[in-house]
């Protein structure tokens, strides 16, 4: 397979986040998948198609898990299916036979069965455990670790982060003095009629979320028009565009994504009747 340049995989990212059709929440969940199948030696495009993110985890759908496993040479004869038992025996030439069963009973033992998706859904929960098991044991190296969704969902999920509250400020322009931050940051975050640095942080990530906090606060005052808002939003962006342009270009895809989530948008050219402002920013 010919390699993607990374360019193009970040607009491949890019489309496949806001389009929401493929449960990505943002480009950074989609690249790093995409980035994945180039590493596998698969077009980047296959992970919109093969690929779900469930608690921050990328998970391969159980159809596409036996779907590599049947091109690999691997076989599977379903000798039970019913929503109390799913049976499964898988071949292959270099990992030899299994027989592999899942039921009901066993996923209530072990405190899984008492979620939505296995009410509503048993026979195709036992199936897609049957497939992951089956397909690890007998010929693991087409699905190394990665999970079906089904799996995934089962697991324990992260603790709960607490959410950063972005602050309420009405006008930032007229920075008070004492507010000017001096230290040895590398980044430097300016604000519009200023020659000082607002304030300086150590790393890129860092300074956007510092951005992002900007962005919100702009976005949610009260005070401003939308017009306003988009003059303040695009002032804030070209005083900061000799930082900005020297971003990696997955450092610009985590801002963009930080401003959305501020906010913001994206995008240069907002539709002023229906879209929220835009911030102006380009690479």
């Amino acid at each position: 397979m010919n390699i993607i340049p990374l360019n193009d995989i970040q607009a491949m990212a890019e489309v496949a986040a806001t389009s929401k059709m493929f449960g990505f929440k943002n480009p950074q969940e989609a690249m790093a998948i995409m980035l994945l199948c180039q590493a596998e030696g698969l077009h980047p495009a296959i992970a919109m198609r093969d690929y779900h993110v469930i608690q921050n985890r990328p998970a391969l759908k159980a159809d596409a898990m036996l779907a590599r496993f049947q091109q690999a040479g691997g076989t599977v004869v379903w000798k039970e299916y019913t929503d109390e038992k799913v049976t499964g025996l898988f071949t292959h030439p270099q990992g030899g036979s299994l027989e592999l069963s899942w039921t009901l009973a066993q996923a209530k033992s072990i405190g899984i069965a008492n979620k939505d998706n296995w009410k509503n859904y048993p026979r195709a929960m036992l199936r897609a455990r049957v497939i992951s098991e089956g397909i690890r044991s007998v010929f693991p190296g087409c699905v190394v670790g990665v999970y079906t969704p089904e799996e995934v969902q089962d697991f324990n999920p992260p603790p709960e982060q607490k959410v950063k509250h972005m602050g309420t400020v009405e006008r930032v322009e007229d920075v008070p003095e004492d507010v000017l931050q001096e230290d040895d940051g590398a980044f430097a975050l300016h604000v519009p009629n200023s020659d000082k640095p607002y304030k300086r942080y150590e790393t890129p990530e860092d300074w956007i979320d510092g951005y992002a906090s900007m962005v919100n606060r702009i976005v949610s005052s009260q005070k401003f028009s939308l017009e306003e808002k988009t003059s303040k939003l695009e002032a804030l962006s070209t005083c900061n565009t000799g930082v900005t342009e020297n971003f990696s270009s997955f450092n610009k895809i985590k801002l963009k994504a930080a401003i959305v989530t501020a906010g913001g948008q994206s995008s240069p050219k907002p539709d002023m009747s229906q879209q929220p402002p835009d911030t102006g920013l380009s690479e």
